[in-house]
């Protein structure tokens, strides 16, 4: 098989182009032929060796991508829920650190099957996984209930753009994103796009019930002074690269306000029952027109430079990869 492999942490140059051995799937696996797969901030971070004392994480040289789509090529030993030639997309959390290939191998439970949805592959990678990823989210960590008010951090990257989307489908009654820069025109479903400069100043006196932060730093905690008696605020990730940073826990009691963090990729490999119910909703929000994301489809061999893309800031939407 092909693949765009990492041969040492560093910069997007330490991709190389390779031939490898074509896998095979074990017991309870599958094998896909990969048609696209996603580019996010997370392979970013493992290329760069962020994680690299993270037991089970991958060490050099190893091809990146939790999040493909395409096509089953093989079942392993007690898959029958499969057939071969079947349309799927994988969830965050497979343990698909294979993905920027022509053949990935992941495991079955969490795989999406396709063939009955006229779903695009590409924009299925591209948006399925996140907005499952926000499905599971708020409302099984944030809980978020009919009515409620929203403020989404980061509003138009790869994993926030799908939270507003999702945010309606569970009967959010406002939404409101941030961005860092000026604030540009998009079709996801926000109320109102404000910049997170000055957060209270833009805001004024609306709070918020659920923050949704996958950036980090000084927002993290100016999202304190916005959030309404009894907000959740969710932490999803670190896009602002400040890992020092800390949030004082002192006002948290006074104000009846609390933080959950949530990673699909450590929930959902204990939780494969609640595959079904994310996928579902993810498609809900597709066929309501509520996940318009920009997908841009690059060869494998321009993985570094959508890796460099990513790390600018410049990527107004979804890059996935295909062979």
């Amino acid at each position: 098989m092909q693949a765009a492999v990492v041969t040492q942490f560093g910069d997007p140059d330490v991709f190389t182009l390779s031939e490898l051995p074509d896998p095979l799937p074990g017991p309870g696996q599958i094998s896909i032929n990969v048609s696209y797969a996603a580019v996010g901030l997370i392979d970013v971070y493992i290329r760069q060796g962020l994680y690299r004392d993270f037991p089970g994480l991958p060490q050099p040289p190893f091809v990146p991508g939790l999040e493909v789509a395409g096509t089953v090529r093989a079942l392993g030993p007690g898959v029958r829920a499969f057939q071969v030639g079947q349309p799927v997309v994988t969830l965050s959390g497979t343990g698909a650190d294979n993905g920027y290939a022509s053949i990935a191998v992941v495991d079955a439970a969490m795989v999406a099957d396709l063939s009955e949805t006229e779903v695009d592959p590409a924009v299925a990678v591209a948006v399925v996984p996140n907005a499952a990823t926000a499905y599971l989210a708020l409302s099984r960590a944030a809980h978020l209930q009919p009515g409620e008010r929203v403020l989404v951090h980061g509003a138009l990257g790869g994993l926030a753009s799908a939270f507003p989307g999702v945010a309606r489908l569970l009967g959010a009654e406002r939404v409101v994103g941030t961005v860092r820069g000026g604030v540009r025109p998009t079709a996801l479903p926000y109320d109102r796009l404000v910049s997170s400069a000055d957060l209270a100043a833009e805001v004024g006196n609306e709070r918020f019930d659920v923050v949704v932060d996958p950036v980090g730093g000084q927002v993290r905690t100016d999202s304190l002074a916005v959030m309404a008696p009894m907000g959740r605020m969710l932490l999803v990730g670190n896009a602002s690269g400040d890992w020092g940073h800390t949030v004082s826990t002192t006002g948290l009691w006074g104000s009846n306000l609390s933080l959950a963090g949530f990673a699909a990729g450590f929930y959902l490999p204990s939780h494969p029952e609640q595959v079904p119910l994310a996928v579902q909703a993810a498609r809900r929000a597709i066929e309501q027109g509520l996940l318009d994301v920009r997908v841009e489809a690059l060869p494998l061999a321009r993985a570094a430079e959508a890796h460099r893309r990513l790390e600018s800031g410049s990527v107004g939407g979804r890059i996935v990869l295909t062979p």
